[in-house]
């Protein structure tokens, strides 16, 4: 081999791993911040990941996720968002609570911004307006303060005597309060008396279940919140042991033993969040994409729980159900 050739050739060699490695660096990187815990709902990160796909992207091959989670403590979630603006990340999915969100806001007004929220994102002053969102920030309602009066409908039709219903809230969550509102009004229609117990942390739970027993409560519904979500076997398991019939937003209680739930269905609503953020990565502005509500709600009947609170479901619910659990 002449030497020209022989340089030419080594040169190759130096540049392709350069080459390699300057395409790593270039790898588009998602900061996921959660207010929850990882272990809380895998199937919703596992929507989110099938929605990137969809647009061309998958973890690990040509994007990368940076994950930050706060366990439920909302006060940690500044921190947790600021740390993902100085790695410079492409995009931040904001989900798991509307603290989550208002983090991510304050943090960055730069970065493009998908998030998932519970309730109206125009009411907490996240968005313009669901048609245009405006600024950095776009994402999917799930709609859980306007299905609250739904919920409690649904409640009463399976335990119609219910004359006192006690509500779980969150007071560290924004979204409580209108969920809190929206249930009092339906309560004057439907004839029922509401109480509201709040808890913010895991002690707070025997206590609150506690007090129902106290007060009489007929029957229980637990507001939208990613702290319970992740408390939700200790809460079905209290409810068992206190025989109170809950309600739940979300089918992961009624699989556990939970009584009723009755919700948009999440993991759609989280693929949806993973389309967003491949369109952003790939140049979409996220003013320029509406926010996105549910088209598919569901509910799930533990036919088992209903059985042990001797409660008789009417064949109406049976049939309505998109799930029944025997």
């Amino acid at each position: 081999m002449r030497r020209c050739e022989f340089i030419a050739t080594v040169g190759s060699l130096v540049a392709w791993p350069l080459a390699a490695l300057a395409q790593q660096v270039q790898m588009p990187v998602i900061g996921y911040l959660n207010g929850g815990s990882a272990a809380q709902l895998p199937n919703l990160l596992a929507g989110f990941r099938k929605g990137l796909i969809e647009t061309g992207y998958t973890e690990g091959r040509n994007v990368r996720l940076e994950y930050r989670y706060a366990d439920g403590d909302y006060d940690r979630l500044p921190a947790l968002a600021a740390d993902l603006v100085s790695r410079q990340v492409s995009a931040i999915v904001a989900t798991a609570g509307t603290p989550t969100i208002r983090a991510a806001k304050t943090a960055t007004s730069t970065i493009p911004i998908v998030f998932v929220i519970g309730g109206d994102p125009v009411m907490f002053g996240i968005v313009d307006s669901l048609n245009r969102p405006g600024g950095n920030i776009t994402g999917i309602t799930l709609l859980g303060t306007e299905i609250a009066a739904k919920r409690l409908g649904l409640l009463l039709e399976l335990v119609p005597r219910a004359a006192v219903i006690a509500v779980l809230a969150n007071p560290k969550n924004p979204i409580s309060e209108p969920q809190i509102v929206d249930l009092q009004a339906a309560a004057r229609t439907l004839g029922c008396q509401l109480f509201v117990l709040k808890a913010s942390s895991e002690s707070d739970l025997p206590v609150v279940f506690a007090a129902i027993e106290q007060q009489r409560a007929d029957a229980l519904l637990v507001a939208a919140d990613p702290f319970f979500d992740d408390r939700r076997a200790l809460i079905v398991s209290l409810a068992a042991i206190h025989r109170v019939p809950a309600s739940y937003i979300r089918r992961e209680f009624v699989m556990e033993g939970g009584l009723i739930s009755y919700g948009p269905d999440a993991p759609d609503a989280f693929r949806q969040a993973g389309i967003y953020t491949g369109r952003i990565l790939k140049g979409e502005k996220p003013a320029n994409l509406p926010v996105m509500q549910p088209t598919k709600f569901e509910m799930l009947i533990n036919l088992k729980t209903a059985k042990e609170l001797g409660l008789e479901v009417p064949v109406q619910m049976l049939t309505r159900a998109d799930e029944v659990i025997e």
